[in-house]
């Protein structure tokens, strides 16, 4: 019982030193922007956006080229853009990408799928305000409800008086232990964010109900699609394809192997499919975790001759 006073004492002066060290940096970082902007007599007609999520480059996914994709317009439109994320081996420090993109790859040790370990922003919290310091950033743009760094962020850049804007790209549930906390979470990180985006209105609607938030902040802004490179063969292009196939029909999947993805439900639903229509075939174009599980189930069934695994597929040959 006297242990766990004392714990608990010293959990509680860990907390206020680390609210005092957030309003401290705070006020620093106010008034030193405030006095700059004054001295220079300038109100800046762009943006420095910081955007943090620990999955990127070289990391592939769909948040992943969601922020990549992003970051491009947003460069192209003369803001300026940096992407804060931790390090990936021996990828550490800063590096530059196409457009100029710099991208700081922070010394931060992921813990589980990619993430890092969670710590309110004790480990970080230096450097973050350092790099905003030093690149001049005016807005911080968090990405993932799962994203440690992110959630940690958008804390840090209300500490220190920047905007902020959050984006959520998933769905999550209210029942299962997981979803129970990841929602804890956001009620608590995105308190004080200023703007939500989600990917969906679905996705709008369940943000909404999981982290308390009144509707009127969150926007839906679906992801773009450049119909450009996804133009539909003409009629004739596809019946002569049709012919040439011998009347078979070609089912195609193009996804992330993983269980998020519905792979386990696609490993189901082939052997199903081929069984019931012997003229349908698969083509599956993706990587992942679960690529084992459709390996066995094509070895369990015989299904080698009709559907067949391509394996990571460049955006450009899809």
């Amino acid at each position: 019982m006297i242990f766990r006073n004392q714990h608990s004492v010293v959990l509680n002066r860990s907390i206020l030193h680390l609210a005092a060290a957030f309003e401290m940096a705070k006020h620093i970082h106010g008034a030193s922007r405030m006095q700059h902007q004054q001295r220079n007599n300038l109100v800046p007609t762009f943006h420095v956006i910081a955007m943090v999520c620990d999955f990127f480059f070289p990391r592939l996914g769909g948040v992943e080229m969601h922020i990549w994709s992003l970051v491009q317009c947003l460069l192209q439109r003369g803001h300026k853009v940096i992407i804060l994320t931790h390090a990936y081996g021996d990828r550490t420090g800063v590096r530059y990408m196409s457009c100029g993109l710099k991208v700081y790859y922070l010394p931060l040790v992921p813990m589980v799928d990619g993430t890092c370990f969670p710590t309110f922003g004790l480990a970080w919290f230096p450097l973050f305000r350092q790099v905003c310091v030093r690149e001049g950033v005016t807005l911080v743009h968090g990405h993932q409800a799962t994203s440690c760094m992110s959630n940690e962020a958008l804390l840090m850049a209300s500490a220190l008086g920047l905007q902020t804007v959050y984006s959520d790209h998933s769905l999550f549930g209210f029942a299962d232990l997981a979803s129970v906390h990841i929602n804890k979470v956001l009620r608590f990180t995105l308190s004080n964010v200023d703007a939500c985006i989600c990917v969906s209105h679905t996705c709008r609607e369940n943000l909404c109900l999981r982290a308390g938030l009144p509707p009127s902040m969150v926007y839906a802004i679906p992801n773009a699609i450049d119909p450009a490179r996804f133009t539909p063969p003409s009629l004739e292009a596809r019946k002569q394809a049709f012919d040439r196939s011998n009347g078979r029909v070609v089912v195609v999947v193009v996804s992330r192997l993983v269980h998020r993805k519905g792979t386990d439900l696609l490993a189901r639903v082939v052997p199903r499919v081929c069984t019931e229509h012997p003229k349908v075939d698969f083509i599956i174009g993706g990587d992942g975790p679960k690529k084992p599980l459709l390996e066995a189930m094509l070895k369990q069934h015989g299904l080698g001759g009709r559907v067949k695994l391509l394996g990571g597929v460049a955006h450009d040959q899809v």
